[in-house]
């Protein structure tokens, strides 16, 4: 098996995982732990998260939703305050192993993401080493539908199995094994980093 192309989601791969702030704002709230991600996961191509990440709703809108979804659970919540924990930390090794990455193979970022201007992103000073960036936000599809791992493999002009696929989530994962993908979860990020040295075969970091 040849690999031609590494494709990395952002959220939780790139940088810090937003459910360590999803877990404060139920700490601090006094919210049962879990909830946010559960919300997320319920009715999952049809939620409130979902339809924001594919663009057809706005910001507004969606926090109405979102707080509606709350309160058929039995919780108050602000879904814009929700939003604004999005923003991760950048992880330094992570955007190493990009730049090593593009210098000898095809790179992607893979990420459900909603309304980010251009220029924007947590990828804004690691553009010049990616080819291609696919936004669920811009192509109205999110992980984990199949469609949108065709589309990124379409952008690379690859098969899915030239390609090895880094999430921090198993749903999303899935389909892309389905594919053909070699697939990485991102728990630790330096196990992660061991297992796709292992793949391509050079030193990342």
């Amino acid at each position: 098996m040849t690999i031609r192309a590494v494709i990395f989601d952002v959220g939780g791969v790139i940088s810090t995982s937003p459910f360590e702030a999803f877990a404060r704002y139920e700490a601090d709230n006094g919210l049962p732990d879990g909830l946010l991600r559960g919300l997320n996961a319920a009715n999952s191509d049809a939620n409130a998260w979902a339809r924001l990440e594919r663009s057809e709703v706005d910001l507004p809108t969606f926090a109405a939703l979102y707080e509606a979804e709350a309160a058929a659970a039995g919780h108050t919540i602000d879904g814009l305050a929700v939003l604004a924990l999005l923003s991760g930390d950048i992880r330094p090794a992570m955007v190493e192993a990009v730049r090593r990455c593009h210098e000898r193979l095809k790179t992607a970022f893979l990420t459900n993401n909603f309304g980010v201007a251009d220029g924007a992103g947590p990828w804004n000073g690691v553009r010049a080493d990616v080819d291609v960036i696919v936004e669920s936000s811009r192509v109205g599809l999110r992980k984990p539908d199949p469609a949108i791992y065709r589309l990124v493999c379409d952008e690379l002009d690859i098969e899915p199995h030239e390609a090895v696929f880094l999430d921090d989530l198993g749903v999303n994962l899935k389909p892309a094994r389905a594919l053909g993908m070699t697939t990485i979860k991102v728990v630790d990020p330096d196990a992660a980093l061991d297992e796709l040295e292992a793949v391509v075969g050079f030193a990342l970091r």
